[in-house]
């Protein structure tokens, strides 16, 4: 029964090589190699099983993420794996651990803000995993607000040490992940005092734990904050809380590549520009983009893979019925999902040409692009991650009833995805920082200082704000400059008109509070903007294999003409188009929608997840779904017995009247 292929059928329909778009997937022949080396590994490991996780106690289940944790770093030791495939295969062993913040937060950051002579000391301490780390910033009371964290460093010159405090209840570390019961260290933010001078937020290499027995050290307080959203998903994650009772640390413990205290408790700005912080935070939000990539590729994989097994109704002469996939309903609602999955991709792959080029730039003392690509990357992670997070919900949603039950992969997955629209930067402020910088570019267009980067389209004002679309037949949104002009003059248009109603406000700041929903608009049409002129820009490339580049571009057509179909009004009483041209992009739409029919799975099978990765009966690559469901409910504890426990005590008194009531 397992060898038969359910799909098989669809996969014959595919128009173009599948080999070369997985390989277009994963962004070069080697990363596609590595990454099916690596998910084979995992998912040929019994250790790395999780189809149980879901049913497992909290303890139980971090237990569990423990030793998976612990067997991943043996075998990437015993295999001599390289950073990359280190990282490919825990990302794939799927389950959240404390490894995630050590490997992507801890480093990183004494990477980027710490010293020579610290990178010696603390990295290969960490690089051996001889220390574990976290990155403790968020407090109970601030998250957003960096600025306003509680946390105090007052230097002692007496002694040579910072004492590193928590002065309230709300100054308490909230959150970071592998606090709870994990990391021996952390890199704590708190406000830096010498003398009775506060200079801001600066961060400290803090030991938390022994490292003989992993009891606290004196003065501080650690635990976990609790059960999370989901059943499994990210509670196998020991987001924890953190109280400092005059903890006191070496001076020379501070991250001092930006600024340092001298041994007289002098602060000192060092001649390292205080921007090179926002290198990290460009690295770390690029990463959360190609993230959103693949969690909405999962999704997508799934509910496209199990519309195609699932019929419903249009019976004729007795004969099967129609597929769900074959309903326009169905492809107009997961179609523009699976494009979505390849344009954020797309954009992942430049935002790791962009976190290079940044860093080279900086290395050299060229900070011209750095705001740019600050709020270009803020404003990606947040539409990428919103955008995914609700197309999760909604694959459930296509899925039917059977996309409820925890087996079909979405509920946890959207459990374990959501918390992305709040970390990192909440979604909603990192667009407003984003609208800041829009019309910050906006004042400065008369200036003389040409736009960079990302709003570089602003330099052509006058063009934009005159332009007309031509578009005069379905087919003419076909063509990419076409498309561009369109989504340029909408987002510029949309910028200018915030400008002006902003210039109206005597206090700008009561301006930007007032209009903040406007902003967000013009910040979130830029960023579609974004990622459509890199979809574009990726097709003007040499992209081989039969068929491949068809593909993409027929995606491509389908992700600008969904934007352009949900937010007609915005085009529309920007003057950027007309009603009719909206409703020949509709029409265009629909065709187009015809065209990814049959390579719809295909499509999906280009990701290369194994079914261990995608963890779905629905999903499954055989499509052999209501034999794995069946065979799945019996498996529920639930179904150990016949008769459940608690018949006895609970049941049978009510079925046979014996329910004892109290006597007032």
């Amino acid at each position: 029964m397992e060898a038969l292929d359910y799909h098989a059928e669809e996969r014959r329909k595919a128009e173009f090589d599948l080999e070369e778009m997985k390989i277009v997937w994963a962004g070069s022949r080697q990363n596609y190699e590595i990454s099916d080396r690596m998910a084979r590994l995992v998912a040929s490991d019994p250790v790395f099983r999780k189809d149980n996780r879901t049913m497992l106690s909290r303890k139980d289940l971090f237990k569990d993420t423990l030793r998976k944790a612990a067997h991943a770093w043996k075998r990437i030791i015993e295999l001599r794996l390289s950073e990359e495939e280190a990282h490919m295969l825990r990302s794939y062993v799927d389950q959240p651990a404390f490894t995630d913040l050590h490997w992507g937060m801890f480093l990183p950051a004494i990477k980027g803000q710490g010293t020579e002579e610290q990178h010696e000391k603390w990295l290969p301490m960490a690089y051996k995993m001889q220390i574990i780390g976290c990155y403790a910033q968020t407090e109970l009371g601030h998250g957003s607000n960096v600025q306003g964290l509680e946390t105090t460093a007052t230097f002692d010159p007496q002694t040579d040490e910072f004492v590193i405090h928590s002065p309230t209840l709300t100054s308490s570390k909230w959150w970071p992940g592998g606090l709870g019961k994990v990391s021996t260290h952390a890199v704590v933010y708190a406000r830096l005092i010498t003398g009775a001078q506060d200079h801001g937020v600066h961060g400290f290499i803090v030991q938390l734990r022994s490292l003989d027995d992993h009891s606290p050290l004196p003065g501080i307080t650690v635990g976990d904050i609790g059960m999370k959203f989901g059943s499994g998903a990210y509670n196998s994650m020991d987001n924890g809380l953190l109280r400092f009772d005059h903890v006191r640390i070496p001076r020379n413990q501070m991250l001092m590549r930006v600024s340092q205290v001298t041994r007289e408790g002098k602060f000192v700005q060092s001649d390292v520009p205080r921007q090179l912080v926002y290198g990290t935070m460009v690295y770390v939000r690029q990463t959360i983009v190609s993230d959103a990539s693949c969690a909405l590729a999962r999704a997508v994989c799934i509910a496209t893979r199990y519309s195609a097994v699932r019929r419903q109704f249009g019976s004729q002469n007795g004969g099967p019925e129609t597929q769900v996939i074959d309903y326009k309903t169905q492809q107009s609602r997961l179609f523009p999902l699976l494009a979505s999955a390849y344009a954020f991709r797309f954009v992942g792959e430049w935002l790791k040409w962009l976190y290079t080029d940044v860093t080279q730039r900086l290395q050299a003392n060229d900070f011209s692009t750095l705001p740019e690509a600050h709020a270009c990357t803020a404003g990606l992670k947040s539409m990428t991650t919103s955008v995914t997070a609700d197309a999760i919900e909604e694959c459930r949603k296509l899925c039917g009833g059977h996309g409820y039950l925890s087996n079909s992969g979405l509920p946890e997955l959207f459990a374990v995805y959501i918390p992305t629209c709040t970390y990192e930067g909440d979604n909603v402020v990192l667009l407003l920082q984003v609208a800041r910088f829009l019309m910050k570019t906006v004042s400065q267009l008369g200036s003389g200082k040409k736009p960079v980067g990302t709003t570089a389209y602003m330099g052509r004002a006058e063009h934009l704000m005159q332009c007309h679309c031509e578009v005069e037949r379905a087919e003419d949104w076909l063509k990419p400059s076409v498309i561009l002009e369109a989504f340029e003059a909408r987002a510029f248009r949309m910028s200018i008109a915030c400008a002006k109603n902003l210039s109206k406000f005597s206090n700008p700041e009561d301006g930007f509070s007032e209009l903040s929903p406007d902003l967000l608009e013009a910040a979130i049409a830029h960023c579609q903007l974004i990622v459509v002129s890199k979809y574009i820009e990726k097709l003007q490339q040499d992209i081989p294999g039969k068929g491949v580049k068809r593909q993409l571009e027929i995606l491509c057509n389908v992700y600008a003409s969904h934007l352009l179909h949900k937010h007609l009004g915005d085009f529309v009483t920007t003057s950027c188009i007309t009603p009719k041209q909206g409703a020949l992009a509709n029409e265009q739409l629909r065709l187009l929608y015809s065209q990814v029919r049959p390579n719809a799975i295909t499509l999906v099978d280009a990701f290369n997840y194994t079914d261990h990765y995608l963890g779905s009966v629905l999903g499954c690559y055989n499509g052999n779904v209501y034999q794995r469901l069946y065979e799945e409910a019996w498996k529920d504890p639930l179904n150990d017995t016949v008769v459940p426990d608690g018949y006895l005590e609970y049941v049978r008194p009510i079925l046979k009247q014996h329910i004892r009531t109290a006597r007032l």
